[in-house]
């Protein structure tokens, strides 16, 4: 019988789809290698996720000039608004209050106009001091609702190259894991192929030894060499 077959190669292992291999694990050298194929598509969308995010998080507190105006615009809005609701709920009350005296007393120089007249300012006053409030609250507002959408978008960006990283990562798993059974394979195949080869080859030395010691001094060398031999083989 002849001596052991060589041992068999490194296995790589591969993950296909559609006939493209997506995913690939060779030997190059003493070094196992990985690769994930990327298509245009993914590449485009994970360059624009990357770059995204670096373009956006220097400036993601910042307020340029353009959004400044945007937000002065709707606290403006909001202000004009509640100007506008105390005008319309106060004024006609003043002049209600007028004509109700005026007819009365025929002039607005007595207590009755003056007294009515001070608690509606009054409250007028007090309307537009919670308007001040409001707007204030309303600024704040318009501020954190502008960051949440930036911190959401930055989220969607960093979820998109998550995404693909957990994908990549998958593939090269599996194709991994394809090459770590392949190999076992081909351990397993020359594990048994050994094992059979030293199998026949000992029970052969063992009865040609035998027969070899009941021979003389001579035969009794070469079942000795014989017995050393099978453990070679």
């Amino acid at each position: 019988m002849g001596k052991s077959s060589k041992y068999p190669s490194y296995s790589g292992g591969t993950i296909s789809i559609n006939g493209v291999d997506k995913a690939t694990t060779n030997k190059k050298g003493n070094t196992i290698v990985s690769n994930y194929n990327m298509s245009d598509a993914e590449k485009n969308i994970y360059d624009y996720a990357q770059n995204s995010l670096a373009d956006s998080l220097p400036s993601v507190n910042v307020f340029d000039e353009d959004t400044q105006k945007k937000l002065q615009s709707q606290l403006d809005a909001y202000t004009l608004n509640g100007q506008k609701l105390i005008n319309n709920l106060y004024t006609p009350m003043i002049e209600d209050l007028k004509t109700d005296v005026a007819s009365r007393f025929g002039n607005f120089d007595n207590s009755v106009f003056l007294d009515n007249l001070n608690e509606i300012e009054s409250n007028r006053a007090e309307s537009v001091n919670n308007l001040a409030q409001d707007i204030l609250a309303k600024r704040d507002e318009l501020v954190g609702n502008e960051l949440a959408q930036r911190y959401t978008y930055l989220g969607f960006l960093q979820d998109l190259q998550n995404n693909i990283n957990s994908n990549i990562l998958n593939y090269i798993t599996g194709s991994q894991q394809n090459s770590s059974s392949g190999n076992s394979y081909n351990a397993q195949a020359y594990a048994a192929n050994n094992s059979s080869s030293s199998s026949t080859f000992g029970n052969y030395a063992n009865l040609a030894s035998g027969v070899l010691s009941t021979m003389g001094p001579y035969g009794m060398a070469a079942s000795a060499a014989l017995q050393v031999a099978k453990h070679y083989v």
